[in-house]
């Protein structure tokens, strides 16, 4: 199985996986309207793969095989106030 990644332009660290390159058809519009304009990124075989980087590799798979894309956002921070404090320690 073969994806196609695009990052968000507006949206830090948000990417989003589709089966084939520049084929969103299957991307909600409103996803789209809110991603911005898909900014290519790379091509990968998930057969070829046990693991991404930052998402399970078999989410994404049942995914893009169920609705047609994947879309990894970052993860939320739990406590705002200790990410600031850590970062003033630095």
């Amino acid at each position: 199985m073969i994806c196609v990644i695009y990052r968000s332009p507006k949206r830090e660290q948000t990417y989003l996986y589709v089966e084939k390159r520049d084929n969103f058809s299957r991307v909600p519009e409103e996803l789209l309207k809110s991603f911005g304009q898909p900014q290519y990124v790379m091509m990968i075989s998930l057969a070829d793969r046990k693991t991404l980087a930052s998402a399970d590799i078999e989410k994404v798979k049942v995914s893009l095989i169920e609705q047609g894309f994947y879309l990894q956002i970052p993860p939320r921070d739990e406590n705002l106030m200790n990410v600031h404090l850590q970062q003033m320690k630095k």
